[in-house]
């Protein structure tokens, strides 16, 4: 039996006539008491689009990258492996469905994969697509894909690639990744994020091997499959907003799924051992001194099955020195989100040569990166600005900056840092 446990921090009290109920949920799973085996199924999706080959080192460490992650499947487990280029082509099997993994699948599938070669274009949505039709072969409750490209979506218009997340959210989880600095981030963060899944950049080709393998071995640590966060709120009440604050930022407001009267369900993917953290925010009826609700009802479901059970509560006093108190969790996730923010809009006016914005917002960022001990953040912005003050957030754009260090930057501004706790 799987062993979650669901935590709510919030400061429940309010002051009189207000409406807005913030509170963060923190879900751990530690593991099972019992060890059982998901069927699980994996696809490889390997961009082989010309560009790759220019270094031919790309294409060379795809491939190399590759054979490792199909060695790191453990016996049993569905995979194959797709070469996308402007249309997808599976290389293995070679007719659509799964192989199972065992001595003799792998060995034929690296074999598979060494005769890749690169050439014509690139359409990410035609690789999702098929993706989703070879998980379909096979009735697995833990599905994950790995998408590696060096380009942007050129074969393909922004409107049709939303359409296909559209169709296959829900399906399976995808990781993202992109080798090189030619890629755009916002384009693999918008097909990660819709299929909750994570995105970073892998920026010299020889990095690749470690990565597949670390996401093959994290995927292959999964154990419950599609676990939703649901939330029954009260008559009267409405959900503000639900999204994932750690490890990564991930707003889940439109992925609710409607589970019966003032229910909903907000997919979190698969789970192995680890603990996550949710920003819930509410509104509800304004009430009087002295009055007490139950917000909403915080449950960890999947399927039918309930693994964990929290509450948000509001009580509204004239106690100022109860309602001014900020929770220390909300607090901090709040200035999580405004980080990233800042990050994301400062590299943009960096970019169009506004530099007094980019200036006041890079340097809102380290000084937000400074006061929550977001230590690997404020490393990044070091590439990006010259630090001056941190605490105050005074910054100088630096001159030259790589493609690689705004790129890392950006692709890694919703990594977010857990809240210290124990503390008040």
């Amino acid at each position: 039996m799987s062993e979650f446990q669901v935590d709510v921090h919030q400061n429940e009290y309010l002051p009189r006539d207000a409406s807005e109920v913030d509170a963060i949920v923190t879900v751990r799973r530690t593991g099972s008491a019992v060890a059982q085996r998901v069927p699980a199924a994996e696809v490889i999706i390997v961009d082989c689009s010309g560009s790759m080959d220019h270094p031919r080192a790309k294409i060379t460490a795809a491939k190399r990258a590759t054979a490792v992650a199909v060695d790191t499947l453990r016996d049993g487990v569905a995979f194959a492996v797709i070469a996308g280029t402007d249309s997808a082509e599976l290389v293995y099997p070679r007719q659509l469905g799964m192989a199972t993994a065992d001595a003799a699948s792998r060995a034929e599938a690296k074999e598979a994969v060494a005769r890749l070669r690169a050439d014509r274009g690139t359409a990410m949505g035609e690789w999702l697509l098929l993706a989703r039709d070879v998980f379909a072969t096979r009735e697995a409750g833990l599905r994950h894909a790995i998408l590696l490209t060096d380009g942007k979506n050129v074969h393909e218009g922004a409107r049709k690639l939303e359409r296909i997340l559209g169709e296959v959210a829900g399906r399976f989880v995808c990781d993202c990744r992109g080798v090189g600095t030619d890629w755009e981030v916002a384009e693999l963060r918008r097909i990660a994020d819709a299929l909750l899944g994570s995105v970073d950049i892998v920026a010299e080709p020889e990095g690749l091997e470690a990565d597949f393998r670390a996401m093959a071995e994290t995927a292959m640590g999964k154990e419950v499959a599609d676990v939703a966060l649901r939330l029954w709120t009260p008559e009267g009440a409405t959900v503000k907003f639900v999204k994932q604050v750690e490890p990564s930022l991930l707003d889940l407001t439109g992925r609710r799924v409607e589970s019966g009267p003032r229910t909903g369900d907000y997919p979190t993917g698969a789970w192995g051992a680890e603990s996550r953290d949710y920003h819930v925010s509410l509104r509800v009826p304004p009430a009087g001194v002295g009055d007490r609700m139950l917000a909403a009802r915080v449950s960890l479901v999947a399927g039918d099955t309930v693994l964990g059970k929290g509450k948000v509560l509001a009580t509204w006093t004239d106690d100022t020195a109860l309602s001014a108190r900020i929770s220390r969790e909300v607090a901090h996730y709040t200035g999580q989100a405004e980080l990233a923010s800042a990050i994301e809009e400062g590299l943009a006016a960096q970019r169009q040569g506004r530099e007094e914005t980019a200036t006041a917002k890079l340097g809102r960022a380290v000084a937000l990166a400074h006061s929550s001990g977001h230590e690997d953040t404020a490393k990044l912005l070091a590439n990006v600005v010259e630090v001056l003050d941190p605490a105050r957030g005074t910054v100088r754009l630096r001159r030259q900056v790589s493609a690689v260090d705004a790129m890392t930057l950006e692709t890694r501004s919703q990594v977010t840092k857990r809240v210290q706790r124990g503390e008040d």
